[in-house]
């Protein structure tokens, strides 16, 4: 799985998400997105969601995870997040 393989998938996915999920933003960070990723590597998605909560996140996740046969974190930015990571996340995410 490369980082371009991700992307695209999230590209040609993207309105799917929408009216799965209400996606209305999502891109991918870490490791994938810094070119970086070892066999040990998880893929690390970004969302931004319409109505945010716990479960739709868990069924991204578990979406993501049985397509890309790896294991995935799903997160969205909140207000409350620490600011260090906040930042990193902003300066890493490729968005489709």
């Amino acid at each position: 799985m490369s980082r371009e393989d991700i992307l695209s998938f999230l590209q040609s996915h993207k309105d799917e998400f929408y009216q799965k999920y209400s996606v209305t933003k999502i891109g991918l960070f870490g490791s994938y997105a810094k070119g970086t990723a070892s066999s040990e590597s998880d893929v690390d998605v970004i969302v931004q969601l319409d109505k945010p909560n716990l479960l739709t996140l868990s069924a991204i996740r578990q979406e993501l995870q049985e397509t890309f046969k790896i294991p995935v974190d799903v997160i969205r930015l909140r207000e409350t997040m620490n600011p260090f990571l906040k930042q990193q996340i902003t300066q890493e995410a490729i968005y489709v």
